[in-house]
């Protein structure tokens, strides 16, 4: 089920609209002599019980169209000492969910009004008596009530009539805005006939209409998708977009991919091209990569973002591709195999080249050359590897912040103030990986490690921490970080100093959890950092108030480790184990599910990550740095693995880490960094 909390404010913004220009208002409240107010009435049915009981006795004795399909006005006389204060506020709550008039001078004339209207949530809200802060919260409703349709609607299907209300379909839909407020015939005909849509698809555009919701598979959401740009519903053309990106999987991903350039969606084919590239290998191995043109598969592997163990890799996607056709696709497989980087692969790898090619080259008359080409490429080419290998600049990057790091001339540790991204991922030789680290800048004021870190809308925070080893050195000073701007912002300082704790991102607020502020001593407070940067205190609860729930214990112990989110679940890695007398490298790595509240271990890190730093990129877990604990020398690595081959797969050595680094943060932010890094040093 997919929605949106966006989108019932916007259908009432849009019935908002309505209401003011009197488009489509078919009830009117009448106060007195002279005094009435035009509305919709199943806006008004959505909240009082009254209107909604007049409408079922008005549905149950006449139609609403006249003998002409015109809409027609009924009417609802209130009692004399109801005033026009208290109707506008019924009607404003209605359609806003908020009552900006609600004052100690005019609750009663709102709550005698609410009362007769019988609209117990005013009601109830003028009995608080906390008007000040619950008008300002604003309570957008969702229309429930469909007692009463003003329009029908035929689809192709024989005999299938769907009754609607049309200001809900002109509300979410621009293709019946047009058609019923701009004098079209159809808005005067009691049924509009609609012989190009099936009822299936049409149904769930209108259930989306009234509940916000869509009820998506891949069966279903091309159909629905085609429908929703058919007749310009909007909103429900986000929410299928949005699953096609979301739901994105192997075996959908090529379809996605002829669907959004069909119909020119240029941003959703760039975003399932990229899929494409990232999981090349397991793409490759579907049904539907063998029906792929051959010039979008040379698109595809001339393409420096893809992604693969090994240049072998694409090799061998080619020859799948090739034999899945061969009387037809041999004559590709020149220009095919100029998108395989021949320099890239080892001469172990090559000799599995140098056998298939001589093969294909004898299949019946073929006149191709595939192996003395290839091997002038492997052999031959200049030596520009820079140049050869796969390049990969993903549009999340990596920030490195802080940490701290062993000066190697003085021999003591020295904290760090700068920022490194990692702008670029390079696939060399066979299987060796590198990342390109560039210098993004520096902290303000002072060097930071133990710190917390986090990114809320595309901005960098920096937070607490310690700037030297001493008890009196942790901090409370807070930072932001804007990469487009290339300016950093001092924030309001935590009330406690705060090392070694949790900077977590939710529901745009920050929250700094625990930690400690001296050595020996913890905190057990949580501070909140919303966007108006005023820091709110929250004390430690000490039982929760909805209770606890305890949940399957790892399989081994750890601390100083590395945690992330990937996919509905927790990775953990590295750290240290306790052995009682004294603590040892903790190597192993488990996953936990939420659902099964279970832990499963998945491929051990091949050397120690202690006090490492960590981030989900592009479906993949990067563990950067730390130490380990038997000699304490720095580990200047970088190991990933991918989170979709957790269960089979194995960290990769992606070469040394250039900065290296130590009790260092490491997150993904929006790449507004790629705008800027020409103008950064190497």
């Amino acid at each position: 089920m997919c929605s949106s909390k966006t989108i019932p404010e916007e259908v009432f913004t849009v019935l908002k609209e309505f209401l003011d220009l009197k488009i489509l208002t078919d009830l009117t409240l009448v106060t007195g002599p002279g005094n009435w107010f035009t509305v919709h009435s199943v806006v008004l049915a959505s909240v009082s019980k009254l209107i909604l009981e007049r409408l079922k006795q008005k549905n149950a004795k006449s139609s609403e169209e006249d003998e002409h399909g015109k809409t027609s006005t009924w009417f609802v006389e209130l009692p004399a000492e109801i005033d026009d204060t208290g109707v506008e506020a019924v009607v404003e709550f209605a359609y806003t969910g908020a009552v900006k008039s609600l004052r100690q001078d005019t609750v009663a004339g709102i709550q005698a009004a609410a009362e007769v209207l019988a609209v117990q949530r005013l009601v109830d809200l003028c009995n608080k008596g906390e008007w000040l802060d619950e008008c300002h919260q604003k309570e957008v409703q969702k229309i429930s009530a469909r007692e009463k349709c003003d329009k029908g609607t035929s689809t192709s299907e024989p005999c299938l009539f769907v009754t609607v209300h049309r200001v809900i379909l002109a509300a979410n839909s621009d293709y019946f805005r047009g058609m019923f407020t701009s004098g079209m015939k159809e808005s005067r005909q009691p049924c509009v006939d609609l012989p190009f849509l099936s009822a299936s698809d049409l149904e769930a555009l209108i259930r989306f209409s009234y509940s916000g919701t869509l009820l998506l598979t891949w069966d279903s959401v091309f159909e629905v998708t085609c429908t929703a740009l058919r007749l310009q519903f909007q909103s429900a053309l986000s929410l299928c977009l949005n699953f096609m990106q979301k739901e994105l999987q192997v075996n959908s991903c090529l379809d996605v991919a002829s669907f959004a350039e069909a119909y020119g969606m240029s941003d959703l084919l760039e975003e399932v091209n990229d899929f494409v590239l990232r999981n090349f290998r397991e793409v490759s191995a579907t049904v539907k990569f063998q029906d792929l043109p051959a010039e979008k598969l040379l698109d595809f592997l001339q393409c420096d973002g893809l992604c693969v163990p090994s240049e072998l890799t694409v090799f061998r996607a080619v020859i799948s591709w090739i034999e899945a056709d061969p009387e037809e696709r041999l004559v590709h497989a020149s220009s095919l195999m100029s998108g395989v980087r021949f320099p890239l692969m080892t001469f172990r790898e090559f000799r599995e080249v140098r056998a298939v090619n001589l093969q294909m080259e004898c299949y019946r008359d073929s006149e191709v050359e595939l192996y003395g080409t290839a091997l002038k490429e492997f052999g031959f080419s200049l030596p520009q590897s820079h140049e050869i290998c796969r390049v990969r600049r993903p549009k999340d990057v990596l920030v490195l912040v802080g940490g701290d790091q062993l000066n190697p001339d003085m021999g003591h540790r020295m904290p760090s103030r700068e920022l490194w991204f990692a702008n670029s991922m390079r696939s060399g030789t066979g299987l060796v990986k590198g990342m390109e680290w560039r210098r993004l800048g520096e902290i303000p004021d002072q060097p930071k490690f133990r710190h917390g870190v986090a990114v809320l809308d595309g901005v960098l925070y920096v937070v607490g921490g310690c700037f030297f080893y001493t008890s009196n050195d942790m901090m409370k000073s807070a930072y932001s970080y804007d990469p487009l701007k290339e300016t950093w912002k001092r924030l309001a300082d935590m009330q406690d100093l705060r090392s070694n704790f949790c900077l977590v991102a939710h529901d745009e607020r920050l929250y700094a959890i625990g930690g400690d502020k001296t050595i020996n001593t913890n905190v057990d407070s949580v501070e909140i950092f919303p966007k108006s940067n005023f820091i709110t205190f929250v004390k430690e609860v000490i039982i929760s108030l909805a209770g606890t729930t305890y949940l399957a214990d790892m399989a081994n112990d750890r601390a100083q480790h590395c945690m992330e989110v990937a996919q509905g679940r927790l990775y953990v890695a590295g750290g240290v184990c306790n052995l009682r007398r004294f603590y040892m490298d903790q190597q192993a790595c488990e996953v936990y599910d939420p659902v099964s509240d279970t832990w499963t271990a998945f491929a051990s890190l091949p050397v120690p990550h202690v006090g490492a730093a960590s981030a989900f990129l592009e479906d993949r877990i990067y563990i950067l740095g730390g130490y380990c604990q038997e000699d304490y020398s720095e580990s200047g690595l970088v190991h990933r693995t991918n989170v979709k081959q957790v269960h089979y797969g194995t960290f990769n050595l992606l070469r040394r880490l250039r900065p290296l680094s130590v009790n260092g943060q490491l997150v993904a932010i929006a790449n507004q960094i790629s705008l800027i890094n020409k103008k950064l040093p190497l």
